[in-house]
């Protein structure tokens, strides 16, 4: 899994609350279980004017202009700026690698559905709760300015705004070790790689039985 540490990143607004994971990737694209390629169908339903299906090349089909991550001023985003509840609905894990494959390190909002905050952390996805009070003021300052960015420092907490002004968040201390470094649940398990095979060696001992080929 791709490290979080610092991003210095374009800041997309998604001026909608309780977006669901349905809206995030539409259900039909739900085909495969592999982390990549699901980019292209990021918001499908909002992002195009015609019908998404699987397999179908996206990059020729009509893109719906009035839709926020189709105007060039947001293209390269990688901090997606959300309203409450972002994430809500089913628990596919589908959502945070459609978000990912797009280019999203970060997700700000007021607040987000458990399952899918659990999920950002597995996936290299930084999700930051901020206060509301805040959030309304990012979505102002995004509007207003073309090309705003933010610098999120996952090390000492922060989201740093352009004059230099920062907000503070909190993430729990075992999470931010494991983006910080990179670690989803395999990489924390191959951190035990070699006690694992000094116990396989040492059960193989104690227990052959349990190794031996059914004749």
């Amino acid at each position: 899994m791709d490290a979080f540490t610092v991003l210095d990143g374009l800041v997309a607004p998604l001026d909608r609350a309780n977006v669901d994971t349905d809206a995030i990737i539409p259900k039909q694209f739900l085909k495969s279980i592999k982390r990549a390629g699901f980019g292209p169908n990021l918001f499908d339903e909002w992002r195009y004017m015609d019908q998404g299906e699987p397999g179908k090349d996206s990059s020729g089909r009509p893109l719906n202009p009035d839709f926020v991550l189709n105007q060039p001023r947001y293209q390269g985003a990688s901090i997606l700026l959300a309203r409450e509840n972002f994430g809500c609905g089913s628990s596919r894990e589908h959502a945070p690698w459609a978000l990912f494959d797009y280019g999203f390190r970060c997700i700000i909002a007021p607040s987000f559905a458990d399952i899918f905050f659990n999920n950002c952390f597995k996936n290299a996805i930084l999700p930051v709760v901020l206060n509301e009070n805040i959030v309304d003021d990012l979505f102002i300052r995004v509007f207003k300015q073309p090309g705003f960015m933010l610098k999120v420092d996952l090390s000492v907490q922060t989201v740093e705004f352009p004059d230099g002004e920062k907000a503070q968040f909190e993430v729990e201390a075992f999470r931010k070790h494991c983006l910080l470094n990179g670690l989803d649940d395999i990489g924390l398990t191959l951190e035990k790689a070699e006690e694992i095979k000094l116990y396989e060696k040492r059960r193989r001992i104690e227990a052959p039985w349990l190794f031996d080929p059914v004749a």
